[in-house]
């Protein structure tokens, strides 16, 4: 998956960094408490959301793509950490994470370990924001993995966690030539 993106890294960038995530800011935003400080943004691609985030929260970016970590630092971003999701140690660090169609790339055998990391790097009262493409399949796709999901086997994975959800909600892409639907699930630790 990481040669995709190392080789498509341009173009990826160029169709996602003026994406409107607005609806999907406020979705988030509005579960973060007042005291809100540091967000960590998991697989963070083009740069837009950290970018996005670090005008009121001191962000944490990681992204396993190393071009992706150096076009971040271009960006002016700083903490920006060139790992996959499946090798953090974070401990009680974050209030909040955001993973907008990042975890999609994780197998779904290794789902709930993600998920448990992710709920171990978030304080107490912390809240998560993910999304997945709308669907059931689970295979490679135009040389990337994917992992669909709709809310029911979601919901089966987070129950194996300690995550509470708080919303989930399907949206429509938000690149103007793409029709997917999105799964977007807010949870709380």
């Amino acid at each position: 998956m990481n040669n995709y993106y190392k080789d498509n890294k341009d173009e990826f960038i160029n169709s996602t960094i003026n994406c409107d995530m607005s609806l999907h800011y406020n979705l988030f935003e509005k579960y973060l408490n007042n005291d809100t400080k540091t967000i960590l943004d998991i697989g963070f691609g083009s740069g837009r959301d950290s970018l996005y985030f670090s005008n009121k929260y001191e962000v944490y970016s990681i992204d396993p793509v190393e071009e992706f970590c150096e076009h971040a630092k271009t960006l002016g971003l700083t903490n920006v950490y060139c790992m996959k999701i499946q090798d953090i140690n974070f401990i009680d660090k974050f209030d909040g994470i955001w993973a907008c169609a990042s975890l999609l790339h994780i197998p779904s055998y290794e789902l709930v370990d993600v998920l448990n990391k992710c709920y171990k790097a978030l304080k107490d009262n912390g809240v998560m924001y993910c999304s997945f493409k709308c669907g059931e399949f689970e295979g490679e796709r135009n040389g990337r993995f994917f992992l669909d999901l709709i809310e029911e086997r979601f919901r089966q994975y987070v129950s194996k966690t300690n995550f509470k959800i708080l919303e989930v909600c399907v949206t429509q892409d938000v690149r103007p030539d793409r029709t997917e639907k999105w799964l977007n699930i807010m949870m709380k630790k």
